[in-house]
């Protein structure tokens, strides 16, 4: 599955952000990753997400692949959309 999502929150996925991202994506056993900047980030490391340097205003694909692919999407873009309970 592919999903693209903006980031929302004000400080983008800086360290709380990514840890939370992080811990939700490290749930599934399927693979998670995220698409910016032309590169590709494993979402289940949280050096891979600090590296990401995504900001407010951002667009990010989030790609899922394997078992639990639509609940692993559900809750992470649902984390972005919830600005990670920022605001």
């Amino acid at each position: 599955m592919e999903k693209k999502v903006k980031i929302l929150n004000e400080s983008g996925l800086h360290a709380r952000p990514a840890a939370i991202f992080v811990r939700a994506a490290s749930k599934y056993k399927c693979d998670v990753n995220i698409e910016a900047n032309n590169s590709i980030y494993n979402a289940k490391s949280i050096m891979g997400i600090m590296s990401l340097g995504a900001k407010k205003g951002d667009e990010i694909k989030i790609i899922t692949d394997g078992i639990g692919e639509k609940e692993a999407m559900d809750e992470l873009v649902g984390l972005i959309e919830s600005k990670f309970g920022e605001e």
